[in-house]
C-alpha cells in the first residue's frame, strides 16, 4: 500500500487509510539517509513543518521518530504555509526540509513535500526513497534531536522587503479558506497597509466553508461576492498551504494563472531584458506570445512544482508559472512557489499603474478558453488513457507530448489531455478563436477521452 502514495513531486494520500504512523515513521527513518550532505555522514538539520490540517499532529510525531532514528537534528518551524518552510531551509541553512501537507487536496488528505539541500526532491529520487522506506529496517542511529526554531517574523520581514506599500488605498479582500496561509498572510499586507477584508483566515484543517483549491470555480464564489458587495479592488486566495494564489478582478470574475503569469512577465523582463520565462503546458499560448512580444525568452515544460523548479535554475529563469496559480519568482526573491508573495507583487503593480487586474490586461489578445477540467480516473489506469488518446490525435495537428498530450491546430486552437501526477485525475483544457470552435474541439476531444476511459476500464 504504501507505494501508492509515493507520486511524481511529493508523498500524499489518504491520511488515516494510507499514511500509518510505522509508515511515516520508517520514511522518516530513510530521509535521515538521504538528506545527509554529499560525502559526509554528519547527521542531517531537516527543517519540519506542516499546515493545519488534523492528521498533521500525528504525522509530524512519526515523521520526526524517524527522523530522530537517524541521528537528524530536526528544525521544528511549526504550522504554517508550505513556503514558510522552505523558507526557513534558506533562512536557517538547513540540509533539506520536510512539509506535511496535501496542499489543495482534500481534508481527509495528507502528505509531504520534500527539500534536498533547496532542491527539490521528486521523481526518480522519490522513488528510491520509497525502495528504501519500504526495503529492510535501517539500523538506528545516535545521538538526534529536535529544536524549536520560529521563523514567523523572519519569514514576514523577508517578504514584504523591498515591496511598496499601499498607496494608492487598494481595497483588497482575501479568502484563506481556513488555510494555512492565512494568518501569516495577512500580517504581511497589514504590514504594507492593505488592511484586508478576511473571509475564513482562521486555521482549520478540516476546511468548514469550501475546499482549500482555488483552481476550481465554485471555491471562489463567496470572494467574488464579497469583493463585488464591498467594491474592493481585488480579490485574493490562497490553497490549503498557501504555495498557490487565486485571483478575482474587482468585477468578480476570475482570472486565471496563466494570464497571471503574463500579467508578473511584462514587469520582470522590464528588470530582466532577455530572461527565461517557463509556463506549464496547461498554459494558453497567448502567455508564450506575449513574452516573446516583451522580449524574452518563452519556455512550455511539465506541470508540476518540483519540474518546473529544476527546469527553472537548469534555464536561469527570473520567472515561472503554472495555469494551476503556483509562481515562482526568481527576481528579487527564492525562485520557490509562494502565494503570499505572488499577492504582494501582484498589489505592487496594480500600485504602480493604478489600474485593475483585467484593466492590465486589456490588452492581451481575446480569446476562448476553459478553465482546468478534471475527470476522474485510477491512478493505474490513468497514463494508459493518455496513451489511447494520443493515438487518436497524433495526425489531428501539432503534437506536443511533453506533458501529456497537447495538439495545436492550424487555426491556433489546442487542446490538452493529461495524467495528473497528485491524484487519480485526467486533466483537460482547450483554448480556441472563437466560441464555437472551442465547443467544437472540446466535444471532440472529450468523446475520444470517453472512448478511452471505456477501453481501458476505467468507467
Amino acid at each position: 500500500m504504501g507505494s501508492r502514495v509515493f507520486r511524481e513531486y511529493d508523498i500524499r494520500g489518504h491520511a488515516e487509510r494510507e499514511l500509518g504512523d510505522a509508515f511515516v515513521e520508517r520514511v522518516g527513518r530513510a530521509l535521515a539517509e538521504f538528506l545527509r550532505p554529499d560525502g559526509s555522514r554528519r547527521p542531517p538539520r531537516v527543517a519540519v513543518g506542516r499546515d493545519c490540517r488534523l492528521s498533521g499532529p500525528r504525522l509530524f510525531a512519526a515523521l520526526t521518530a524517524g527522523l530522530l532514528a537517524g541521528g537528524a537534528e530536526v528544525l521544528d518551524v511549526g504550522v504554517g504555509p508550505t513556503p514558510k518552510l522552505y523558507f526557513a531551509v534558506h533562512h536557517l541553512g538547513a540540509d533539506g526540509g520536510v512539509m506535511i501537507t496535501a496542499s489543495h487536496n482534500a481534508a481527509e488528505d495528507n502528505g509531504m513535500k520534500i527539500m534536498r539541500g533547496r532542491d527539490a526532491f521528486f521523481g526518480t529520487a522519490l522513488e528510491e526513497l520509497c525502495e528504501v522506506a519500504l526495503g529492510p529496517a535501517l539500523p538506528r542511529e545516535s545521538g538526534g534531536s529536535v529544536q524549536l526554531c520560529d521563523v514567523d517574523d523572519a519569514y514576514v520581514a523577508r517578504l514584504v522587503q523591498g515591496m511598496t506599500p499601499n498607496v494608492r488605498s487598494l481595497g483588497v479582500v482575501v479568502d484563506a479558506g481556513n488555510g494555512a496561509a492565512g494568518p501569516l498572510g495577512l500580517r504581511a499586507l497589514n504590514a504594507l497597509g492593505y488592511r484586508p477584508s478576511a473571509l475564513f483566515a482562521d486555521m482549520d484543517g478540516s476546511f468548514p466553508n469550501h475546499d482549500p483549491d482555488p483552481t476550481v470555480a465554485k471555491n471562489l464564489r463567496q470572494l467574488s461576492e464579497r469583493v463585488r458587495a464591498e467594491g474592493a479592488h481585488v480579490g485574493l486566495a490562497w490553497d490549503g498551504d498557501g504555495d498557490r494564489l487565486g485571483v478575482v478582478d474587482r468585477t468578480g470574475d476570475i482570472v486565471w494563472g496563466d494570464r497571471l503569469l503574463a500579467l508578473f512577465a511584462r514587469g520582470v523582463l522590464a528588470a530582466n531584458p532577455g530572461a527565461a520565462v517557463i509556463g506549464d503546458v496547461k498554459c494558453s499560448q497567448s502567455l508564450f506570445d506575449e513574452v516573446a512580444r516583451r522580449g524574452g525568452r518563452a519556455i512550455m515544460w511539465k506541470t508540476g512544482h518540483s519540474a518546473i523548479k529544476t527546469k527553472m535554475k537548469d534555464e536561469r529563469a527570473a520567472l515561472a508559472g503554472e495555469m494551476s496559480g503556483h509562481f515562482f519568482f526568481a527576481d528579487r526573491y527564492y525562485g520557490y512557489d509562494d502565494g503570499i508573495y505572488a499577492a504582494l507583487r501582484l498589489l505592487e503593480i496594480m500600485n504602480h499603474h493604478g489600474r485593475t487586474v483585467l484593466e492590465e490586461l486589456g490588452d492581451l489578445p481575446a480569446t476562448f478558453h476553459t478553465p482546468e477540467i478534471r475527470l476522474d480516473c485510477p491512478d493505474a489506469l490513468k497514463f494508459e488513457v493518455v496513451e489511447r488518446v494520443l493515438e487518436r490525435l497524433e495526425r489531428s495537428g501539432s503534437v506536443n507530448t511533453l506533458d501529456g498530450v497537447r495538439v495545436t491546430y492550424e487555426d491556433g486552437a489546442w487542446s490538452l489531455v493529461r495524467a495528473s501526477n497528485t491524484g487519480p485525475l485526467i486533466v483537460l483544457r482547450f483554448e480556441a478563436p472563437s466560441a464555437a470552435r472551442l465547443s467544437a474541439i472540446q466535444a471532440e476531444v472529450e468523446a475520444l477521452v470517453a472512448e478511452a476511459r471505456a477501453a481501458s476500464g476505467a468507467s
